[in-house]
Parts: C-alpha cells; sequence; structure tokens
C-alpha cells in the first residue's frame, strides 16, 4: 500500500477512471459534475493514487482554499476498500497540506463515512446537506505542530 503524488497525464487519467468507476458508475454522480477545472496538472491542486500491490486503485485530490487544506474526490474501488486503503489517501493528502505549512484541513464525507473520519481525528462541523444527490457532512481537523 502506497501513495504517491500525480505527475503524469496517464497517471491523471488512471485517476479519472478510478473516479468514474466509484462516483459516476457506482453512486449515480453526473460525468458533468464529477469533473471541474481542477482536474488538471499544476493547477493549483494536487492529485495522488494509491496502490495496492502495484495496482492503482484509489484517489484523492486537495487544494488550499482560503487558507485551509479541502480534501476532495476520495475514493477506493469497491474491491478494495476493506484493506485500509481510506487512511492511506487521507494520510498523503494530509502530508501535502502539511508541507505547504497548512494547520487545517476540511472535507465534504458522505455520511456514511462520518465514523471512519471521525477516527482519523475529523469532526463534524456542519448540518448534513446534499451534495450531488448524496448526504454529505462538512468535517474539520486542526493539525498540532510540534
Amino acid at each position: 500500500m502506497t501513495a504517491k503524488k500525480i505527475t503524469t497525464r496517464d497517471e491523471l487519467e488512471t485517476a479519472f477512471y478510478i473516479r468514474k468507476e466509484v462516483f459516476v458508475s457506482e453512486q449515480g454522480v453526473s460525468l458533468a459534475d464529477e469533473f471541474d477545472q481542477y482536474d488538471q496538472l499544476n493547477n493549483g491542486c494536487d492529485h495522488i493514487l494509491v496502490y495496492y500491490n502495484g495496482e492503482p486503485v484509489g484517489t484523492g485530490r486537495v487544494r488550499v482554499v482560503e487558507g485551509v487544506g479541502k480534501l476532495e474526490r476520495i475514493c477506493i474501488l469497491k474491491e478494495y476498500r476493506k484493506y485500509g486503503l481510506g487512511k492511506v489517501i487521507i494520510e498523503a493528502l494530509e502530508r501535502i497540506v502539511g508541507e505547504s505549512g497548512v494547520s487545517s484541513v476540511k472535507l465534504h464525507g458522505q455520511v456514511q463515512a462520518q465514523g471512519f473520519y471521525t477516527k482519523l481525528g475529523y469532526d463534524a462541523s456542519s448540518a448534513v446537506f446534499l451534495e450531488d444527490g448524496i448526504p454529505h457532512i462538512l468535517m474539520v481537523k486542526e493539525f498540532v505542530h510540534s
């Protein structure tokens, strides 16, 4: 299990494939809503791939919005969700944020994953809201710098 920052167009296309499988095919998000202006290399947004046994099976991205790291598009192919890869994705994205000097992160977590984010130190910070027809909640985390 390793995470790698995406640096090539081919890696980015692999991340797009994973996102299409999870968000569009599995969860019914429209293709038009899934992709946006941040889905490019070197555009103020860092993307990662997570590998299991050498195969890319998960992805996520992070960007800094108003001084806060915003974790987005976090997903893992269905058959690989039992291996702890979600934690690998979150930790890799948090590392990227930390390297930029930002001390807090937020994400719009699907309500069904709220317990997962809570275990990783995130606190609920909003009422439930719909995003692409799926119930979400704003989750936040402050970093402790030593």
